[in-house]
């Protein structure tokens, strides 16, 4: 009897603080412990007055037939109640209707109280204050009652949620039944993608011979201005660009060699804001008495003197090369290269021959956030990438002849090749990935681009896309982002990418992140290219099929 008094007490304890007065001692109620004695007494969930008292839901005839009595399965069910009668009973005491409920159904009521504590009573009678729809969240499977099941089958199943249709499959209509789900057969996209890729891909012949070709002209090159030329004595020979960082599109045809001088205690100076142009100058006399002749009065190093110098031992030693004919391409306004044309029937091969400084100097502060790979490549191979030599290149910018731009071809070099967030990437026997071939597809696309729109697009170049890509590569760093059977999804993602920065006229130098390489003024063209590339995007390449 003091048990089952207490249990009534309880109920009518729960409900208080609802109505904003809170007992030290409330025994919390489970949900389902909670909603049974709320069935028994409604008065415990109300506010006092009889028209604001929640209407218990309609039943069947079935549901409203009284269980055995004892049975402590099946609480029995109570007729609605009624104005002018407390809890909707006949006028007796709440106490009493538990009590016909059986001792058995009492006590289990009992335990399931003990379960949960104060604190999270409070906390769930707060919630549902503020969002009612909580009271009537389903139990989880598998631990409803006898008597709960047969409630469930009874109540009608709530409507499932429709899921969203792919884009390219038709949604079905209310009622029908789809067939079991099959493996989709690989996308038209990806197939065309991957026969660009293969006609990208260079022959071995070619590649051998042009190869050949280039490192006998460059060999012997250096031969000669280090023998002309005491002051170029110490010069190195560095190959890069895409050839040697093997993703060379088309044809075997362009080449870039940087030959390299170091030099030792110099002094940058930053000519502009953009972090990427500086000012050579020896923080004492140089001891290589040859360096004297290519300084400025202000003590500068002339950046434009030493390409001149370069270019003409280069110039007379091109007549000496037997068997192969040779001729230097005239000067291009800004470039930092002394271009080669080497014949080769029935092409032409270009190499672009690049002055370099290598200094043994830290990486400016410009630098400092830049090169953010170590989510990609790690951050061991970020520190040890920092403190490689310092690449200088000659640079033109407008009245400033003797500006040198920082150059990080032999890092991209390095990268591109390492590409893998693990160290099996793409080896012989380990996982491969499409970085290098969405890399060689972003290549292609802007050259095509180029090749129809000459006026529109003259000022855009491969190392935007490519600056883009290294972007990509930080975004999705690991090796499962770039699944070789994933082609057209990762070409999609770095196009999105790269059209991106071009809306916002916005791309980020990797190495430099105050270094916009798009220039504000040229907004007109960055939209020009943004358009067609959707185009392309949209419509499944046209332009790579132009061509052929």
């Amino acid at each position: 009897q003091h048990l089952v008094v207490n249990a009534g007490a309880v109920a009518h304890a729960a409900a208080q603080p609802v109505q904003g007065v809170h007992l030290p001692h409330e025994v919390p109620l489970p949900d389902a412990a909670e909603g049974r004695v709320a069935g028994h007494f409604p008065w415990a969930m109300t506010q006092g007055d009889p028209q604001h008292r929640p209407q218990p839901p309609a039943t069947s005839p079935a549901q409203r037939r009284s269980p055995r009595r004892g049975d402590p399965r099946r609480p029995r069910e109570l007729p609605p109640p009624t104005p002018g009668t407390r809890g909707g009973t006949d006028g007796a005491d709440p106490v009493r209707e538990q009590q016909r409920a059986g001792p058995a159904a009492s006590g289990r009521r009992r335990r399931l109280r003990a379960r949960m504590a104060p604190a999270d009573h409070h906390h769930l009678v707060a919630r549902r204050c503020r969002r009612p729809d909580l009271a009537a969240r389903p139990a989880v499977p598998g631990t409803r009652r006898r008597g709960q099941r047969q409630a469930a089958a009874a109540a009608p199943a709530p409507a499932a949620r429709t899921p969203a249709a792919p884009r390219s499959v038709a949604a079905l209509p209310d009622g029908a039944v789809s067939a079991p789900a099959r493996r989709p057969p690989p996308a038209a996209d990806a197939l065309r993608l991957r026969e660009v890729l293969s006609r990208l891909s260079l022959g071995r012949e070619d590649v051998s011979e042009a190869a050949t070709l280039v490192n006998r002209v460059v060999s012997h090159l250096v031969q000669a201005i280090r023998g002309k030329e005491s002051f170029f004595s110490s010069i190195e020979r560095y190959s890069a660009g895409s050839y040697y960082e093997r993703v060379k599109i088309s044809e075997p045809n362009e080449f870039d060699i940087m030959l390299v001088m170091p030099v030792a205690r110099i002094q940058l100076d930053q000519s502009d804001d953009t972090g990427a142009y500086y000012y050579v100058s020896f923080k004492r006399s140089p001891t290589e008495k040859g360096w004297l002749k290519f300084l400025e009065e202000d003590g500068k190093l002339s950046a434009f003197k030493m390409l001149e110098a370069l270019r003409e031992i280069i110039k007379q030693e091109v007549k000496n090369i037997k068997d192969v004919k040779v001729t230097v391409a005239r000067k291009k306004a800004g470039s930092p290269a002394i271009t080669l044309q080497i014949k080769n029937p029935p092409s032409e091969i270009s190499v672009d021959i690049i002055l370099t400084l290598k200094a043994q100097h830290s990486w400016p502060l410009s630098t400092q956030g830049g090169l953010k790979i170590e989510q990609w490549l790690g951050t061991k191979v970020r520190r040890d990438l920092r403190i490689t030599p310092l690449y200088l290149v000659k640079h033109e910018q407008k009245n400033k002849w003797n500006t040198w731009r920082l150059s990080f071809s032999h890092i991209e070099k390095l990268m591109i090749h390492n590409h893998g967030n693990s160290k099996t990437c793409c080896e012989s026997d380990g996982p491969k990935c499409c970085r290098k071939g969405c890399l060689k597809l972003l290549k292609y696309l802007l050259e095509q681009l180029k090749m129809k729109y000459p006026k529109e697009l003259e000022k855009f170049c491969s190392y935007h896309v490519k600056t883009a890509f290294l972007h990509s590569c930080v975004t999705w760093p690991n090796d499962s982002d770039w699944q070789s059977g994933c082609l057209d999804h990762c070409f999609q993602q770095c196009l999105e990418f790269f059209v991106d920065c071009l809306q916002k006229s916005q791309l980020t130098h990797f190495f430099i992140p105050q270094y916009n390489l798009f220039s504000l003024e040229d907004k007109a063209r960055h939209h020009f290219l943004s358009r067609k590339i959707s185009h392309e995007l949209n419509n499944g390449f046209p332009v790579f099929h132009e061509n052929y």
